[in-house]
């Protein structure tokens, strides 16, 4: 088969330990997962989970330098815990859910705030105040073999050396396996899909020339710096 026009690269991350690399399908995103993130953005602590999406090819590898995006002057980040799917799930159940789980990793959400609260402001959707070019910076994805399913540890974030984030992932309001049944039921997950499980209180913007490092106790650190 042939396209009518140059086909693209199939966005991917590495592996922990392996020369493959797992290629990302479609990248969910959980919104205000932390009491205290839901707090400082003036919401309730246990509304049922609601979802974002980035597009795939906004991942950003590990290490690299991204550039300020433009459209905005309020660039924020967010650090979260990321699950790697590895097996079909449609409708799974919560004591199963993490049968479906290929590993984890590290990520950021970055966000141009100005233009996701403008969006929300007037009802409108959030896509380009979330879904932007290089807006996914992710680790390498460690699988569940090397280090098991994570309920808990400290998830950091500095900004060059100061410390802007730090909880534990246990303070999640719904956690990983309750994360992926509800949103197996109003969507089929697949092999390659991506879950940001939302991120601890402390989100705030980065300028250029600053360096953001996340950290998960127990799985990775991922740095990415704005040029």
């Amino acid at each position: 088969m042939s396209f009518v026009i140059p086909a693209w690269d199939i966005p991917s991350l590495p592996v922990a330990g392996s020369e493959d690399r797992f290629p990302v399908r479609r990248i969910y995103c959980i919104g205000r997962n932390y009491a205290e993130h839901a707090r400082e953005m003036g919401m309730d602590e246990r509304d049922p989970p609601f979802f974002f999406m980035k597009p795939a090819d906004a991942i950003v590898q590990n290490g690299e330098t991204i550039p300020y995006p433009p459209q905005t002057s309020n660039y924020h980040y967010e650090g979260e815990l990321v699950v790697a799917i590895g097996k079909t799930a449609t409708d799974v159940s919560v004591e199963d859910a993490n049968d479906c789980i290929y590993g984890y990793g590290v990520g950021l959400d970055m966000t141009r705030r100005d233009v996701q609260i403008a969006a929300r402001e007037v009802g409108r959707p959030w896509d380009m105040g979330k879904g932007f070019d290089n807006s996914a910076p992710c680790s390498e994805i460690h699988t569940v073999a090397e280090i098991g399913h994570p309920a808990e540890g400290r998830i950091h974030l500095t900004v060059n050396g100061e410390t802007r984030q730090d909880g534990d992932i246990k303070d999640m309001i719904w956690n990983v396996p309750e994360s992926i049944s509800y949103l197996s039921g109003l969507v089929t997950l697949e092999p390659g899909d991506l879950i940001m499980t939302g991120t601890p209180a402390g989100v705030g913007p980065v300028v250029s020339g600053e360096t953001m490092v996340v950290s998960v106790d127990g799985v990775t650190e991922l740095t990415c710096t704005i040029a």
